[in-house]
């Protein structure tokens, strides 16, 4: 599991180009949006097309991301359990 959450947080940075942030940089219990990471909707939706094109995840339930999306680690977790590739 770390090595998936090393590997997302590295594939955030580049999907959302968080140029000035290493992996080190986010914390995995932190959450993604407010005042954590501080995303916002139309980085939410470029992680849904992060979790199709790498992990084959598709999500069709605007609840169940905003559940997914709380942390890294829950990403995680649900890439663990759902992941087609």
């Amino acid at each position: 599991m770390d090595n998936l959450i090393e590997q997302l947080k590295n594939q955030i940075i580049e999907v959302l180009n968080l140029e000035d942030m290493t992996a080190a940089d986010i914390d995995s219990e932190a959450p993604l949006f407010g005042e954590g990471l501080g995303l916002d909707s139309i980085d939410a939706l470029e992680l849904i097309v992060l979790l199709e094109r790498e992990y084959g995840i598709k999500l069709t339930n605007p609840a169940e991301g905003k559940a997914i999306f709380t942390s890294i680690t829950s990403i995680a977790d649900y890439v663990s359990r759902n992941r087609k590739k």
